[in-house]
């Protein structure tokens, strides 16, 4: 008799929360899956005006939002920001690890290193424990960054912290299945830092192979795939418009 068919994860009716989801990619990631029909829990730290702004934005696509302030670097703050979710929304369906720390570091120390790595590692590592705590099923998607590969200068413990989030989500893969799929993407120039240069703007979009920088959607259409393809596990998508390559 033939095993039955695996039914795609419905992105409809789940509770989805963003880590760092006040602005930037992580706001888009979490309009994009409300458009969809999850309800969205808005992580923040220190923008509380903007995660209220964009829970209430999400809140007119017609599915529930709430804003919780949380530092992801400690323990009791993670295991508030999930019991504060299960208490408005009842449980947590899919964890995005979107926070994250990003800029220039040209003379670094070890308080950098340190840094980017509670940042950047520790916080998606407290809340994926959090999350496999309380999910028997469900998915983790990570946000990584396409320069792992090709590391560029001064910003050297940003990409040795995020060069250890496909080791972190591989390991997750493993440890979670298998009702529990981890995945990762790896984005590249879809937001480009404030103050950037026309100069260093012309050479982020000459260095894609579709010769133009992404959008926050492109990340956020990643970010559905993952969740709903329930055959994708322990893999990291570079979603960079071919940066990788050039």
């Amino acid at each position: 008799m033939a095993a039955p068919q695996k039914v795609p994860m419905d992105i409809k009716g789940k509770t989805v929360l963003v880590t760092g989801s006040a602005g930037r990619v992580g706001k888009q990631i979490a309009l994009f899956l409300a458009g969809k029909g999850a309800d969205i829990v808005v992580h923040y730290l220190h923008s509380d005006a903007e995660a209220q702004r964009t829970a209430a934005e999400i809140r007119r696509k017609n599915v529930q939002a709430i804003a919780v302030r949380a530092d992801l670097t400690q323990e009791n703050d993670v295991a508030q920001l999930f019991a504060a979710a299960r208490k408005s929304l009842g449980r947590v369906d899919v964890l995005v690890n979107s926070a994250a720390a990003y800029r220039k570091t040209a003379h670094p120390a070890a308080a950098d290193l340190d840094f980017f790595y509670q940042t950047n590692v520790r916080s998606g590592y407290l809340c994926s424990l959090s999350f496999a705590k309380q999910a028997k099923k469900g998915a983790i998607v990570n946000i990584g960054d396409w320069a792992i590969g090709r590391p560029y200068k001064n910003y050297l413990p940003y990409l040795i912290s995020k060069g250890a989030i496909p080791t972190m989500t591989r390991a997750f893969a493993k440890e979670l299945a298998p009702g529990i799929r981890v995945n990762c993407i790896l984005p590249g120039p879809v937001l480009l830092p404030k103050g950037i240069s026309a100069a260093e703007r012309r050479e982020a979009v000459a260095g894609t192979l579709v010769g133009h920088i992404g959008r926050p959607l492109d990340i956020a259409q990643a970010v559905a795939f993952l969740i709903e393809n329930e055959f994708v596990t322990g893999a990291c998508i570079h979603v960079d418009g071919g940066r990788s390559l050039g």
